[in-house]
């Protein structure tokens, strides 16, 4: 017998194929509704359709405790041309607090080359506390010594601590390299993805700030760690969001790009509707981003800092965004700048221009990135 969050998944899904999205609109959470249109979730489903054709079958929905009274169901949906999964986040009332449509798992994640798992030991961690306190994973090498640590922070979005994305877990790649390689690691549960639906309201500092500073300071305390040698790694909006953490501060086309352009017009208040903004998200999210220069930031640190990009990069391009690093802090003798030719946004490499296809096919880390960062944690410098 199914249960009731299988049931309301199901029904979720078939609403969708008979493009019913008001009526899914409405079986959102009163503090999540707001930010959710039946025309985004129309575009959103359709845009899938048109690259894998209508669907043909449902699979049966697999369901599991995500904490807080909530249920993650995962429905599989086969299209003429590919498959899909809806992963909803129910909470105990029946309602839905999130809403993703994933493409469905082309292979399961096995550990990189690089990675050698008998060298270090893993236990779960809790991060922050309070009712927004998440889970996350400990990574501590075996052995004597006084370890360098590591803070990892996923991109923009409700990520779990392995930033899952289809078959591939890229910080998970990167904690057990660097772990193999003398680094005690943490990575943890996004508050976004563990609490979907209680920080509606929130900016970039919320997303991250509380919980990246709870687990440095948890590494700090760590016997095995050198407490002087603790950094933060982030990746993508992590990246972004990093120099803040280390200064302890606490759909169509037209519609992205009108949302875009209120976003950072002077128009832009806290009255300003989510519904009208990029990605749902509020007016204080845009306020509070608008006026943070993370180089401005990182420039203000008296702290050896490394970055890192992928020279494939199509979303965060060495062009226009990591010119910006280079102009600000490329002359300090304490900062290291490296490109990664090979490498696309997520550090995977390959060849020829980067697409969102990539991301989609089972692969790991460069290992060139991995020994990078470990060199520069334990000697000063990039490899």
């Amino acid at each position: 017998m199914s249960s009731v969050p299988d049931s309301i998944g199901v029904a979720v899904v078939e609403m969708a194929r008979a493009g019913r999205f008001e009526e899914i609109r409405d079986l959102f959470a009163p503090q999540v509704r707001s930010m959710v249109t039946p025309d985004a979730l129309q575009v959103a489903w359709r845009s899938e359709l048109e690259r894998r054709g209508p669907v043909t079958s449902l699979g049966e929905p697999v369901s599991e405790p995500a904490g807080a009274g909530v249920v993650v169901v995962k429905v599989p949906v086969t299209c003429e041309h590919g498959e899909l999964t809806v992963v909803m986040s129910v909470d105990g009332a029946g309602l839905l607090q999130g809403l993703l449509i994933e493409p469905a798992v082309a292979g399961s994640w096995a550990p990189p080359g690089y990675a050698d798992p008998d060298s270090f030991a893993e236990r779960e961690v809790q991060v922050g506390s309070g009712p927004l306190a998440v889970s996350g994973t400990l990574s501590v090498p075996y052995g004597d010594g006084s370890w360098p640590g590591v803070v990892l922070l996923s991109g923009g979005g409700p990520f779990d601590r392995d930033q899952t994305s289809g078959p591939n877990k890229p910080l998970k790649d990167l904690a057990w390299g660097l772990a193999s390689r003398g680094a005690a690691v943490v990575r943890f549960d996004k508050v976004t993805y563990a609490h979907a639906g209680q920080v509606a309201d929130f900016t970039i500092a919320d997303e991250y700030v509380p919980h990246a500073v709870a687990a440095v300071r948890l590494l700090r305390d760590h016997p095995a760690v050198d407490p002087a040698r603790v950094f933060v790694a982030g990746h993508s909006a992590g990246g972004k969001a990093a120099p803040r953490v280390a200064a302890a501060e606490q759909a169509v086309a037209e519609t992205i790009t009108r949302q875009a352009a209120l976003a950072g017009s002077p128009g832009l208040s806290p009255a300003t509707p989510a519904s009208e903004l990029p990605f749902g998200l509020p007016a204080s999210y845009w306020l509070d981003l608008r006026d943070y220069d993370p180089v401005a930031t990182a420039v203000a640190l008296d702290k050896p800092m490394l970055i890192l990009q992928g020279g494939r990069d199509f979303q965060v391009t060495a062009e226009d965004d990591l010119s910006g690093w280079q102009a600000g802090l490329g002359h300090r003798a304490d900062v290291t700048i490296r490109v990664y030719d090979a490498d696309n946004h997520l550090f995977f490499p390959g060849t020829g221009p980067s697409t969102p296809a990539e991301y989609e096919t089972p692969q790991h880390v460069d290992p060139a990135v991995v020994a990078g960062i470990a060199r520069w944690l334990t000697l000063g410098e990039a490899a």
